[in-house]
């Protein structure tokens, strides 16, 4: 994987130079990593789509 630093500099890191991002989601009421889910689970949280809402109105704040 290539990735800029902090000067632009183009810099290629080896898989195992990587660090793990860990996904979290929230299950009934509380958070929990995806990584804890059994493997019925894991395969539901793959299914999902993921959406944005649209915004319907534009407020003013005072």
């Amino acid at each position: 994987m290539t990735i800029m630093n902090e000067h632009m500099q183009s810099v290629t890191l080896r898989d195992e130079e990587r660090t793990r991002c860990e996904v979290w989601t929230r299950v009934m009421g509380y958070h929990r990593p995806v990584s804890e889910f059994n493997a019925g689970k894991q395969s539901e949280h793959a299914e999902r789509e993921h959406f944005r809402e649209a915004r319907t109105h534009e407020y003013d704040c005072p």
